[in-house]
């Protein structure tokens, strides 16, 4: 089985965490066919079943994952736009290689509004979201301490859509998004032995600061999370 594979399942998107049933309640539940299309691509390029630098076209995309043009296209606009695909006339999609220099900017960037959506988000998050929150960082850390990668993925995931649900803030977290996306990839791909742990730590702090209300808690986690990933960033692509 793939680490798509364990991570898809059929109720939601690729990342659904089966944990408790509260922890999907402020999310929808009934994706567009774009969105799902999107999410199983971006599910693809996060695990490296589309490697960086892999060519494909969209009737070879569709056939792989059984989707239909109209969505499919939609999602490839999507991640055009998020400098995950670029387009290569009369050749098809190409998936974007992993940069150094595209890495920094794109944590910079992150840093900032990472931290202005934890901080929203412990101030504005409901009692429910704050139980799903705790929820969310119980589920990475229990992923982390059984090597579950899969799992882990997921909850970082679901992590990112609770935060960016509670902040209210959709245009900190459209940008948010894709950013996401290009530092999961970035770490599943260079990840060692140890950094499951770690990552789920930081993470999980980060939402337990926020479930707990506390704003400077949760930038100072924020500042810890990214200080990481600038770090495996930095060391990780200047050795590879």
């Amino acid at each position: 089985m793939t680490l798509l594979e364990m991570i898809a399942l059929p109720q939601r998107t690729p990342f659904h965490i089966p944990i408790q049933p509260s922890i999907t309640s402020s999310m929808p539940l009934s994706p567009t066919l774009a969105e799902q299309a999107y999410d199983t691509i971006e599910a693809l390029i996060v695990t490296l079943e589309l490697a960086p630098g892999e060519v494909f076209t969209e009737g070879e995309l569709g056939e792989r994952v059984g989707i239909g043009r109209t969505p499919l296209r939609e999602a490839l606009q999507r991640l055009i736009a998020q400098r995950l695909v670029v387009s290569i006339p009369r050749r098809g999609m190409r998936v974007t290689a992993i940069d150094l220099a595209d890495m920094q900017a794109l944590l910079e960037t992150r840093r900032v509004l990472e931290r202005l959506v934890a901080q929203t988000a412990a101030r504005r998050a409901t009692p429910n979201q704050r139980d799903e929150l705790a929820a969310c960082a119980d589920a990475a850390e229990d992923a982390a301490r059984s090597d579950d990668l899969a799992a882990f993925l997921r909850a970082d995931r679901e992590g990112d859509e609770l935060l960016e649900a509670a902040s209210r803030n959709p245009y900190a977290t459209r940008a948010l998004s894709a950013l996401h996306v290009h530092c999961r990839r970035l770490w599943v791909r260079f990840r060692h032995d140890g950094d499951l742990v770690e990552s789920a730590t930081l993470h999980a702090a980060v939402l337990r600061a926020v479930a707990d209300g506390d704003d400077a808690a949760a930038a100072t986690a924020t500042d810890r999370l990214l200080d990481y990933l600038d770090a495996f960033a930095r060391d990780t692509l200047t050795l590879n």
